[in-house]
């Protein structure tokens, strides 16, 4: 089939790529490039892909001409993955017209340009679990290590009500939108996947975005320092560090993503809450530990800064919906998937 993927040579974009690479399907990347390591995940394909297989356009999703016209060149397409985006919650605090701007004009650009130039494509739109908010009104309760939910011992389904916070929340939970009302108005196939905490193989992990890949970089700069006999350097945290996430590896958001396409006729801008679930829930704390064993190394030292304005406390996926629908659920586990993480940082990260 003919799939074009919005953001294609980041984290989430380039794996789907790789994965469609190797089914012979004809893949259509746009992307602009700005995002750490999307060159490197570009280089990446390019090496898998046959000839005349695999399109690079740069361009961005917020300017309309670029959009269309790649619609107009390689259009129509079997499957369009809008996985393009601001992602960063500190990022959109510092920029909100960039994240506008990317996250919401670039998505009805994408819709308007199905609608217009290839309607019966089936379109999956990467949102992300900020739009329930804060979520203050679910009752948690602090243990040693983490925050738990017990109202909601399986994680939140997507009858929660929305509730966007801070500029990242409005802008994703806007173009969610869109996706969602685009199949009701126009008539169009889609799909909304509300993602937790994704990790994985091609994630350049920063301060601000990837945690996992974050705190594996800064774990295997300490074992480092350790090793050496040299000062470890300090490793901080917002808040407690018993904020939870459940965390999924992108080796299976990439069967998700399959498995949408697989079930398309059974999509019509359906909602899924899409994460490791409960079995790979984590805590800053619970990570730090599980890191210290992989790795053989004493406690991670760490200092702790005060909590980001707007982070959720607990944030953890009941996927029964996607299950149920999809015949999907996560196969790594959070202990496997960190030891992938590890390897994968090892092999990008100079001198550790």
């Amino acid at each position: 089939m003919k799939v074009l993927i919005t953001g294609g040579c980041g984290f989430l974009g380039s794996n789907l790529a790789s994965s469609f690479l190797s089914k012979d399907d004809e893949v259509v990347v746009l992307d602009a490039l700005f995002r750490k390591g999307s060159a490197e995940n570009l280089h990446w394909l390019e090496q898998q892909s046959k000839s005349n297989q695999l399109h690079f356009i740069q361009g961005n999703v917020s300017d309309s001409e670029a959009v269309f016209s790649v619609f107009r060149r390689f259009g129509p397409f079997d499957y369009v993955c809008h996985v393009a985006g601001q992602v960063a919650m500190t990022t959109s605090l510092q920029d909100p017209l960039l994240d506008l701007q990317t996250n919401v004009v670039g998505t009805f650009n994408i819709l308007e340009a199905v609608r217009n130039l290839s309607p019966n494509t089936l379109v999956a739109y990467s949102s992300t679990n900020k739009v329930y908010g804060d979520l203050e009104w679910i009752h948690t309760e602090e243990t040693e290590t983490r925050f738990v939910m017990p109202e909601y011992p399986q994680g939140l389904n997507e009858t929660i009500p929305l509730d966007f916070s801070t500029p990242y929340g409005c802008s994703k939970g806007a173009a969610d939108q869109y996706v969602r009302d685009w199949a009701r108005v126009y008539g169009l196939n889609t799909v909304v996947f509300r993602h937790s905490s994704i990790y994985g193989g091609r994630q350049y992990a920063s301060f601000d975005q990837g945690w996992i890949g974050w705190f594996c970089q800064q774990a295997l700069i300490q074992k480092k320092a350790i090793e050496n006999s040299t000062t470890i350097p300090p490793l901080t945290i917002a808040g407690s560090g018993k904020q939870v996430r459940d965390v999924l590896h992108a080796d299976d958001l990439v069967k998700l993503y399959q498995a949408a396409y697989d079930n398309k006729t059974k999509l019509n801008g359906e909602i899924f809450n899409i994460g490791g679930g409960a079995e790979n829930s984590l805590s800053l704390i619970e990570l730090f530990s599980m890191l210290s064993k992989l790795l053989s190394i004493p406690p991670i030292s760490h200092t702790k800064q005060p909590r980001r304005s707007s982070d959720q406390d607990s944030f953890v996926a009941c996927t029964d919906k996607a299950s149920q629908t999809l015949s999907w659920r996560p196969k790594i586990s959070k202990e496997s998937g960190i030891t992938k993480m590890i390897e994968w940082t090892k092999s990008t990260t100079k001198n550790i």
